[in-house]
């Protein structure tokens, strides 16, 4: 299988010498961020109580703001995930009578609960009183303009992209797939506001949807932007006014952004937002290696090796459940934490059909660490992202097609 991966290894050349240009664009984006703001170690102090005045997370919050070339950010360890901030979001966008359209076609499945797109779980959107609505992309995958223009209603108060493909075959979004839509809401439609879930994406282009007209981007920081050091959190960064209505939902009408204190060190947050370009290159040099394999061996992949990437994802078709639990078994057996365990599909909550996640992360379900889950259903797509060095992608890639062969999946 070395010989296999060596081979693969050399056809991605190219591509790693275009990834490791955009690595050093955005450390230095991100150096400059720091040295603007006087960093230094008063903002890794922890903080109890109300956390009035506390200028580590004030000053983090900036940072995000300045790096998306945004108005305002919220950057915070309460936050539990990504979904939970985009959760916080859209409650603090959208009162009853209001619409919510999905302009990426469906979204994360994790997030179907949350609007109540089946049914009207208790606390979702739909038992609030906001409609929904979706809009799929074109065939060639791209916004579809023309059909959000059409479904666009008075009470549509917010239109929502998905960066990421999530757990779907359709490709992930350019950041620059963004600004025609943002565009045409911005003349056509003002009191609608764009909202992009750019989770998997941060660092993985030299640009973010914001500085392409998105009013606010939502992720969480145990993915890019944590740099594999973050412990926990999420971020919104966007609009003045978009951030301080959200921020009375993450605390309370009146207090916004005020408080908040974080009794643990900030320092994992600082630094692994400057690690964070370098960690996102390695993750994204893995999935190329990824996609070269499967090419290799005359299997389906998404994105190609050579592609211009987007997001950290690389999907790929095993075509049938022994072959999807057997590659995912394999990357847990190669991951640095809890090798020993072997992943099977479980009920996972929030999702529609039962789900395998491989994860042996320092950080417990940190995608930016080397990762492989998948939904179960067909085409049995297994989602591989993340990868702290490059070395351990490559190294976890040899071990698992090694794990397969014996499994008489591969």
């Amino acid at each position: 299988m070395k010989q296999l991966v060596n081979k693969a290894e050399k056809r991605c050349q190219a591509a790693f010498e275009r990834i490791d240009e955009i690595a050093l664009f955005n450390t230095e984006k991100v150096l400059n961020a720091l040295q603007k703001f006087e960093v230094a170690s008063r903002h890794f102090a922890p903080t109890t109580g109300y956390g009035y005045d506390d200028v580590g997370r004030d000053t983090l919050e900036k940072l995000f703001a300045e790096l998306f070339e945004a108005e305002a950010a919220i950057v915070r360890p309460q936050i539990a995930s990504g979904t939970h901030a985009l959760s916080m979001c859209l409650f603090g966008l959208l009162r009853p009578g209001d619409e919510l359209m999905y302009a990426s076609g469906g979204p994360y499945d994790t997030l179907e609960d949350v609007i109540g797109v089946r049914g009207c779980p208790p606390g979702s959107l739909k038992e609030m009183g906001v409609s929904y609505a979706q809009v799929e992309m074109t065939d060639d995958g791209h916004l579809d303009l023309e059909g959000i223009r059409a479904a666009m209603k008075p009470n549509t108060r917010v239109v929502a992209v998905q960066r990421s493909r999530g757990y779907s075959s359709r490709p992930s979004l350019m950041p620059e797939d963004i600004a025609p839509l943002a565009d045409m809401l911005h003349k056509e439609f003002p009191e609608a506001v764009l909202m992009v879930d750019n989770c998997y994406g941060e660092f993985v282009c030299e640009k973010e949807p914001t500085q392409y007209g998105a009013d606010v981007c939502v992720g969480s920081l145990i993915k890019n932007p944590g740099g594999g050091l973050a412990p926990t959190g999420g971020y919104l960064v966007g609009r003045e006014d978009v951030i301080e209505r959200i921020s009375y939902r993450l605390t309370a009408p009146g207090i916004g952004r005020e408080v908040g204190s974080y009794a643990g060190s900030y320092q994992p947050f600082y630094q692994g937002l400057f690690m964070a370009p370098h960690v996102v290159a390695q993750a994204v040099k893995t999935a190329v290696l990824a996609a070269a394999i499967c090419e290799e061996l005359g299997l389906k992949s998404t994105p190609s090796s050579d592609e211009r990437r987007t997001d950290i994802i690389q999907a790929l078709e095993w075509g049938t459940p022994e072959r999807l639990i057997a590659f995912c078994q394999g990357i847990q057996t190669a991951s640095p934490i809890d090798s020993m365990a072997l992943p099977e599909p479980w009920d996972m909550p929030g999702y529609q059909h039962q789900v395998i996640m491989a994860a042996g992360t320092f950080v417990s379900g940190a995608s930016i660490e080397l990762s492989a889950d998948a939904p179960m259903r067909e085409p049995y797509l297994a989602f591989l992202q993340g990868g702290l060095t490059y070395s351990h992608g490559k190294l976890a890639l040899i071990r698992t097609l090694e794990y397969m062969r014996k499994k008489s999946c591969l």
